[in-house]
């Protein structure tokens, strides 16, 4: 076989040359293209919301705790003074209207009443003696009315029997007088005696007694009050008293739906209406004014297990809307601003229109479509319009607890 004919030396050095050039550069691309990966921005994990359809509802809540309270709340105190000689009752007892709570010693006042009632009967049989008395003698001057017609007595027996039928007579009316004068002092007596005996004016349950056998209670003087003998509640009626900010109160009326939220029952709202809007601002501080509020609830049976006293939050809702665009109020930014997780994965910054809100979700009018999806925290630190992100999953129990 003839040789191969040999390369000239120029043209193999060439040929080297160029493979290391293209080695090198591509050596250079990767080292180029590794770093653009290693150093590239990292895409935003954020959480983000469905732009949905359901109820907005615009509600006023109060500025500072309320409290749940009772239709009717009494403190008790006897209005005379006196030593406690019975206590029928103990703090937790439940009684009925007119059941005797307690007394004062009054052994006086009953044996007063007593000896107004023998007076009554002394009155009585005397006026009874008195004006038979005044019956005869009105019987005997009709009859020497008669007789002096027939000459039989003189007109100066006549004059003496009428005067002394009179004077009968205004006796009787007299007797009559003190009989009714009797009756009077056993009521008074009676009146004293009911000052030492205190009842209940309603059904309740006794919250408090401040007192003892033995001791003295002494009514509370004009301007200075005690404490009450006896603290009687009727819990069968309660209700929830809050402070709403001035600002809101023209937007209220009696009748609106509300509900109202417990400490002691947290996760739960119990359904209300509210009742009664305060006619003046309380201002406690120059810098909290607040109007009072009473929202009672729809279901009084589901709520008589509450305590007078708990603490307690109203929502009133004053507006709503069913079936609307909504958005959680956490996506929206200050303007109406609102940052969009959009197809290609980075965000955008839309301005949208807004109707009513609350604290969880706020009427969307326009600027975006059903099914787009909003970040529910656009003020977070680096989030800003063009930049890559993903949507976080939501943190789960078991990771919170990692």
């Amino acid at each position: 076989m003839p040789d191969k004919p040999l390369s000239p030396p120029g043209t193999l050095t060439r040929n080297r040359l160029v493979r290391r050039i293209a080695i090198v550069v591509a050596i250079l691309v990767g080292l180029v293209v590794a770093g653009w990966y290693a150093t590239r921005a990292k895409p935003v994990a954020v959480l983000t919301a469905r732009v949905e359809q359901g109820r907005v509802e615009a509600t006023v809540a109060n500025t500072r705790a309320g409290a749940v309270s009772a239709c009717r709340r009494a403190k008790l105190a006897p209005p005379a003074a006196g030593r406690i000689e019975v206590l029928n009752i103990h703090k937790g007892d439940r009684v009925k209207a007119g059941q005797v709570l307690l007394v004062l010693w009054n052994e006086d006042l009953v044996a007063r009443e007593q000896l107004s009632q023998h007076q009554l009967l002394t009155a009585t049989a005397h006026a009874r003696e008195v004006c038979e008395l005044a019956k005869v003698a009105a019987s005997d001057a009709r009859r020497s009315r008669e007789l002096v017609a027939k000459g039989f007595v003189s007109p100066q027996a006549v004059e003496r029997t009428d005067a002394d039928a009179d004077s009968r007579r205004a006796a009787c009316e007299s007797a009559r007088a003190q009989v009714k004068e009797a009756g009077a002092r056993i009521a008074a007596s009676r009146a004293d005696t009911a000052r030492t005996v205190l009842k209940a004016p309603f059904d309740g349950v006794v919250a408090e007694v401040n007192g003892e056998i033995g001791e003295y209670l002494t009514p509370s003087p004009p301007g200075i009050p005690t404490l009450p003998a006896v603290d009687l509640i009727d819990d069968s009626c309660l209700y929830v008293s809050a402070p709403i900010d001035e600002i809101d109160a023209a937007r209220l009326q009696v009748g609106m739906p509300a509900r109202v939220t417990l400490d002691a029952y947290r996760g739960r709202h119990f359904e209300g209406r509210l009742r009664r809007v305060a006619p003046y601002v309380l201002a406690l501080e120059k810098q909290a004014r607040t109007v009072e509020v009473e929202v009672q609830f729809d279901s009084p049976d589901l709520v008589r297990h509450l305590l007078v006293g708990y603490s307690a939050d109203v929502e009133i809702v004053t507006d709503a809307r069913d079936q609307t665009l909504r958005i959680p109020t956490t996506a929206l930014a200050s303007g109406n601003r609102v940052l969009v997780l959009n197809p290609a994965g980075r965000l955008e910054a839309r301005t949208i229109g807004t109707g009513i809100a609350n604290a969880e979700f706020t009427e969307v009018t326009a600027g975006l479509r059903r099914g787009e999806r909003v970040v529910t925290s656009p003020e977070r630190i680096g989030l800003q319009a063009g930049i890559a992100a993903v949507e976080a999953e939501p943190a789960t129990a078991e990771t919170q607890a990692k």
